[in-house]
C-alpha cells in the first residue's frame, strides 16, 4: 500500500531523515517511536506532502506521489492529524467533519465513527467548547471523512489520562476492524503503542534502527540503548 524507499530530508547541512525504507500494508496498525528529535514528525510531514523529500521515493498503491502536493495527497488517500490540534474552533463538530467530506460524499464508516468516538451528541456543539480529549477525537474522525488509505496520527494520546487513552485505543482498533485503512501511530506513550500496534518502526537520529513486533522491539538492544532504557529491558526479560 504505502512504500518508502530510501527517503531522506536535509535542511542545509542538517540531516533530519536519512535513507528510511519501510512498507505499510492495507489494514495494518503500525507504530512509529523514537526519542525527541529522532525525525518522526519530519517523516510524517514527508509522507503527507507538507515537506518535499531531498531523496528517495514514496509510492501509494504502486504509484509515485513524490510530485503530488499535500492537498492532493489528502484526496488520493493520505490523511493525518497533528501534534498541535488544528480544528476550526468557530465551526460545529458536524461542520468540522463536513469540511473533509469530498464533494459531500457520505461514507457509512464516518457516521459510525462519529458514535464510536463519542461525538454523536455533540454534532451541533462548537469545537471551541469541546474538552481536549474530544478535540483529539474530532481530528481523527475528520481525517476519516477523507476516506483515507493511510491515516497517520501524530501523538493522538498526548495529554490524555489512562482511561481516555484506553478508550482511544479501543476506538482505533474499531477503525482497523471496520476498514482497510492502514494506521501509522506516533506516540510517546509506550503502553498505548505496544498494546495497539502489531508492528513498530523505531527512528533514532533520523535513521530507521529497528522494525518488528512489540515483543521484538522491547528486546532489541539498539532500541533499548537509544530509547527504551534499562527498565524496559528488565521488564521484557521477565515477560
Amino acid at each position: 500500500m504505502l512504500t518508502l524507499t530510501g527517503i531522506g530530508k536535509s535542511f542545509g547541512g542538517v540531516v533530519a531523515v536519512h535513507n528510511v525504507s519501510l512498507t505499510i500494508s492495507a489494514g495494518e496498525v503500525c507504530g512509529l517511536i523514537g526519542p525527541n528529535g529522532a525525525g518522526k514528525s519530519t517523516l510524517v510531514n514527508l509522507i503527507s506532502g507538507v515537506m518535499s523529500c531531498s531523496e528517495g521515493q514514496i509510492t501509494l498503491a504502486n504509484q509515485s506521489i513524490n510530485r503530488v502536493n499535500a492537498h492532493n495527497r489528502a484526496r488520493i488517500g493520505i490523511a493525518r492529524t497533528f501534534q498541535n490540534l488544528r480544528v476550526f474552533p468557530s465551526l460545529s463538530v458536524a461542520q468540522n467533519i463536513d469540511v473533509a467530506r469530498y464533494r459531500g460524499t457520505q461514507d457509512p464508516i464516518v457516521d459510525a465513527a462519529i458514535e464510536v468516538f463519542d461525538l454523536k451528541d455533540k454534532l451541533s456543539t462548537p469545537a471551541s467548547v469541546l474538552s481536549y480529549g474530544h478535540l483529539r477525537r474530532l481530528e481523527i474522525v475528520r481525517a476519516l471523512a477523507l476516506t483515507p488509505k493511510v491515516l497517520m496520527l501524530d501523538e493522538p494520546a498526548a495529554g490524555m489520562n489512562e482511561h481516555e487513552t484506553q478508550t482511544l485505543g479501543q476506538s482505533l482498533e474499531w477503525v482497523s476492524s471496520e476498514s482497510d485503512c492502514a494506521l501509522l501511530v506516533i506516540d510517546h506513550d509506550l503502553k498505548f503503542i505496544m498494546s495497539l500496534c502489531k508492528r513498530i518502526f523505531v527512528l533514532n537520529m533520523g535513521e530507521l534502527i529497528a522494525e518488528g513486533t512489540p515483543k521484538e522491539i522491547t528486546r532489541n538492544q539498539m532500541v533499548v540503548d537509544a530509547y527504551l532504557g534499562e527498565e524496559h529491558e528488565k521488564a521484557a526479560s521477565t515477560a
